[in-house]
């Protein structure tokens, strides 16, 4: 291993260092109680419920997943994916926010998404409480699967280390420090690697742009390529049976760009409607000290959100002006390290070592969420809500811990595959959670009439309409290949719906207490 590279491993280092002591830091304040450790007692302020929100959100496909779509075919599909999720963070935050904190505490002050819309309903049965936690078993365990193949992909990368190793290693890492720390430590630690997130990626469009010779060169560079610089078609890599980009005499071999038309833009669009369903950004809506203080944390969210999609999507751009040709991008999987190797060319190892643990705060940020999250489901919901209802708060924090453990095991065997597009398995997971979570939440928030009958099958539908259109419809081709979410969003609400005006209308309890959250100002102490 060289100097440099060791320089670079130091620094990294370093800042993991600095997450494991935040994790032991929060430890003693978390294992006070179940609610403290998925909750953090309702303790955020504005910065932290905004960093942190947006941070365990965006992953290491920020920094990775989303520039290697550019570097690969072009800005079309990266800036219509960009724009979707500036426009889903900016409206989640505007609509749902408030209303969610309100309900959240009148609805029995819910700790968790499955407890908040069991609560919701008045559940005796526990359905809604059983099949909610079971999705984001399921889908979060994807998702922890993502983050690992971050981690296998940056260390094998810029280290040359095995694959495999490294993975484990990372998920081993993002397990220690959840483990002691639960959500005061999560939250905490995601507000720091936000900002390394922010730094990272602002640090490299600067350099990179004068590297490759100022902004309108990577312009002209991207608009010499058919389809690469187009927001209605999409560049198509002339590649072998091996999927390796062919180059001739430095020239990286482009075929005829692929049409973007209308349906796709609004396929892509619909990243969007997955803000309304995920876990890990609705839970600090939930856990914000005041509900006022969500108006400030808005402003936070969309502002750091819409400066970082676009500094990924253009950083994808830079890349493929500056490295035309690069073994290390030429393939799709491969393309997704091309943050990596920029800031490899162009910065002091000590520097470097800092950027690349803005791809390692990404991954992090969202993996402990995925995992808490997941774990809180299984051990509050499903074991103390369902199979053990007297279990002390010390069993239930017990067995989250091992679940921690069982989720990062599978998550592991999934993202074995080394040759994994990150963006790939994100956007299932993504589109899981969209439509499992994101129609019955706006439904339970803005529809009295919502009946659990309509919850459960609208939730049911959504989730397993994910599967069905990714698995067996959407590779028929034609005009029904758009991303799962969007025809499972629409389904899901058509579901709800039909079934909730066909079932009993709720009861007068339900709807009054609906009504008091909607006219909700109290402020706690």
């Amino acid at each position: 291993m060289s100097q440099d590279t060791v320089k670079v491993l130091i620094a990294m280092c370093g800042y993991m260092l600095i997450v494991i002591f935040i994790g032991i830091y929060f430890a003693k304040r978390s294992q006070k109680n179940s609610d403290n450790y998925f909750l953090g007692g309702r303790s955020l302020g504005p910065w932290v419920t905004a960093m942190s929100a947006e941070a365990s959100d965006m992953s290491g496909w920020l920094l990775m997943g989303l520039p290697g779509v550019a570097y690969w075919c072009g800005l079309a599909d990266a800036f219509w994916t960009a724009l979707g999720l500036a426009l889903g963070t900016y409206i989640n935050w505007l609509i749902v926010a408030k209303r969610l904190r309100s309900y959240s505490v009148v609805s029995g002050d819910a700790i968790t998404i499955p407890d908040f819309l069991s609560n919701r309903y008045h559940e005796k049965k526990k359905v809604i409480l059983s099949v909610s936690a079971l999705f984001i078993l399921v889908f979060f365990t994807v998702y922890a699967a993502s983050c690992f193949v971050t981690c296998g992909k940056l260390f094998s990368t810029l280290f040359g280390f095995p694959y495999h190793s490294m993975m484990i290693v990372g998920a081993v890492f993002v397990l220690l420090y959840t483990f002691l720390g639960g959500f005061l430590a999560e939250s905490a630690s995601d507000f720091m690697q936000g900002v390394v997130m922010f730094f990272a990626l602002l640090v490299v469009l600067v350099a990179g742009t004068i590297h490759a010779g100022g902004f309108w060169a990577v312009i002209e560079n991207a608009q010499s390529i058919e389809g690469f610089f187009s927001l209605t078609s999409v560049a198509s890599p002339a590649v072998d049976a091996n999927g390796v980009q062919q180059a001739v005499n430095g020239v990286p071999q482009f075929g005829e760009a692929g049409s973007y038309g209308f349906l796709t833009i609004i396929s892509t669009l619909s990243w969007g409607l997955g803000y309304f369903g995920m876990p890990q950004v609705l839970l600090r809506f939930m856990a914000i000290r005041k509900r006022r203080e969500l108006t400030r944390s808005r402003r936070i969210a969309t502002v750091w959100v819409i400066i970082s999609l676009a500094a990924a999507v253009y950083i994808g751009l830079m890349g493929r002006a500056m490295f035309p040709v690069e073994e290390t991008l030429s393939t799709a999987s491969g393309a997704e390290n091309v943050f990596i190797v920029i800031s490899r060319a162009l910065f002091h190892p000590v520097v470097a070592g800092v950027v690349m643990a803005g791809i390692l705060a990404a991954t992090i940020s969202s993996s402990d969420s995925y995992l808490l999250i997941a774990s809180s489901a299984f051990s509050k919901n499903l074991f103390g809500g369902v199979l053990k209802k007297n279990a002390t708060d010390k069993q239930v924090m017990w067995v989250a811990r091992i679940v921690l453990m069982v989720i990062a095991l599978i998550g592991i065997a999934i993202a074995w595959d080394e040759n994994s597009v990150i963006f790939t398995v994100v956007s299932f997971a993504w589109a899981g959670f969209g439509a499992t979570f994101g129609p019955i939440m706006l439904f339970s928030l803005f529809w009295k009439r919502t009946t659990r009958a309509g919850a459960v099958a609208g939730m049911v539908t959504g989730g397993v309409m994910v599967f069905v259109w990714n698995l067996l419809i959407r590779p028929l081709g034609g005009i029904l290949d758009i991303y799962e979410l969007f025809p499972a969003f629409v389904l899901s609400c058509i579901v709800i719906v039909v079934v909730s005006l066909l079932t009993k209308a709720p009861d007068k309890e339900i709807t009054d207490e609906f009504e008091r959250a909607k006219h909700y100002k109290k402020e706690e102490a």
